[in-house]
Formats: structure tokens, sequence, C-alpha cells
């Protein structure tokens, strides 16, 4: 069974899952014109989460959030024999950030520090609009560990994975998430 991926840093699906943030912030990968949702969650259907770590995480990574980056006890959920899928998730809204001098206002919704969002996200191809994700993360009833393959590589932002999509209970309800998906679009849209 192939399912779709969405890369993402492991910290923030690590607070995806403890419900800290609720959204994602998108531009798309060094290898890809502009972010686009996969066909498979542009119907809203969930897709999987691929944990991607490195050592720049940590200072872009606000302090409180930290203990998201190396949870006590646990292996790290990427590394380069293997990676460790633990969540899913399917987007509820996705904005385009037409204020970008607003993003602050929804920095509650995220872990990532300001200086972080303003170089790896806003001014990151400045050409090409930032997209916020507000997803509804469930955690995998049962985490899966799947060999690092040549496929995985890559500055992309989704890859097709052999791994089944067996979710439990979701972190957030629907009328949460509807009514930070309306907080967005005032915000920034």
């Amino acid at each position: 069974m192939n399912s779709p991926a969405l890369k993402e840093w492991s910290a923030a699906v690590r607070a995806l899952l403890d419900g800290r943030q609720t959204v994602l912030l998108r531009k798309g990968g060094i290898h890809e014109k502009r972010f686009a949702l996969d066909p498979a969650a542009a119907a809203a259907a969930p897709f999987l989460l691929f944990p991607t770590v490195a050592h720049s995480h940590a200072q872009r990574v606000r302090p409180e959030h930290r203990d998201l980056l190396a949870p006590d006890g646990q292996e790290a959920d990427s590394t380069e024999e293997a990676v460790v899928l633990r969540a899913g998730a399917k987007v509820v809204a996705a904005v385009q950030v037409n204020r970008p001098e607003a993003i602050e206002e929804i920095a509650d919704l995220h872990i990532w520090t300001a200086e972080s969002v303003r170089a790896d996200r806003l001014d990151f191809r400045p050409r090409h609009r930032l997209t916020v994700l507000v997803v509804q993360a469930h955690p995998l009833a049962v985490p899966i560990r799947l060999p690092r393959t040549p496929e995985h590589a890559g500055c992309a932002s989704w890859v097709q994975l052999a791994a089944p999509q067996d979710f439990g209970a979701p972190v957030h309800d629907a009328q949460t998430l509807a009514a930070i998906a309306g907080r967005v679009r005032d915000s920034v849209g």
C-alpha cells in the first residue's frame, strides 16, 4: 500500500501529537517550484508525517518546546538508517499568507521561533507565498519503523511510502480546528 507522506521536522510532528501545534507553515522544498498539496491530501484524505531532523533545529524551536527535540529515553525518529512514523494528519484548511506582517499573531499555534519563521519560511523564496496548513493530527495506532532509502532523500515536501495508515483518534476535534482555521484566515489570510 502506497501512502503519501509529508516531510516535517520531527519536533513539529511530536508537537502536533502533544497538541502544542495545530499548523504547518509550507513553501516547498528546494527541488519544488512551490508547495502543493498532494492530490490525496487535497481531497482531505489523511496522509502520513515523515519525520526529519537537522542539528540546526534546536535554535529554530522556541525554548519552551525544545524538550521535543530529544525526548528523554526515546530513540530519534529520523536517523541515517531508518525513520519512525508516529503520526498522520489531514488538512482542515490551507491559507495563503497575504499579510506576512501579521504572522506573529499565530505564533502560539506552532513551536518555531519568530526568527525561524522569518528566515526559513517568509524570506525563503520571497516571490512565493507561504501557506499555513491547519491540520488535524492523528497518532498511528502502532508506530512504523522503515529503513531509509534513496527515495526519501532530497528537499521535496512529499514522499510515497509503502506503509499502512492505521490512525488513532484525532488530537483535536473538528470544531476546535475550524475555529483555529478562522483565526488563521483573519490574521494572515
